[in-house]
């Protein structure tokens, strides 16, 4: 039997969740989903510009594990613009450094971190009925 997988530290959920080929309707792509935890990955190593052990550190997990997550969102990046596809950035197995908000209107997500420090109404759509969401 497989050992659970360890939850990942991530410092913040995007603003956006949802990015496409300009000119295509959505019902025409095919998606590709990126994990929450992949995406930070690719923030740290190609933003953040931190090595593999600053990484690792930060999201909490092995340097081997973080390679593997680093390796699968770079994949599916690529995937999409060579061929012309959506990505979707949702789920995985992850863990905030602190809470988020969740309008219950646009289901838009957003921490402190992503620019919107107000949390009495959604940054996108303005509607004030927002739940927060512990980290």
């Amino acid at each position: 039997m497989p050992r659970p997988k360890k939850c990942r530290k991530v410092s913040g959920l995007p603003k956006e969740c949802y990015f496409k080929p300009a000119g295509i309707p959505v019902r025409e792509l095919e998606e590709i989903n990126l994990l929450v935890e992949e995406l930070e990955a690719l923030r740290l190593k190609d933003l953040e510009g931190l090595n593999q052990e600053e990484c690792a550190g930060q999201m909490n997990v092995s340097r081997p594990t973080f390679q593997r997550i680093l390796t699968s969102a770079r994949e599916k990046v690529a995937t999409a613009l060579v061929h012309g596809r959506a990505i979707k950035v949702e789920g995985g197995n992850f863990d905030l450094n602190k809470p988020f908000y969740k309008c219950k209107s646009c289901h838009s997500n957003w921490t402190p971190n992503t620019g919107h420090k107000r949390k009495d109404k959604c940054p996108k759509c303005g509607n004030k009925n927002i739940e927060e969401i512990s980290g």
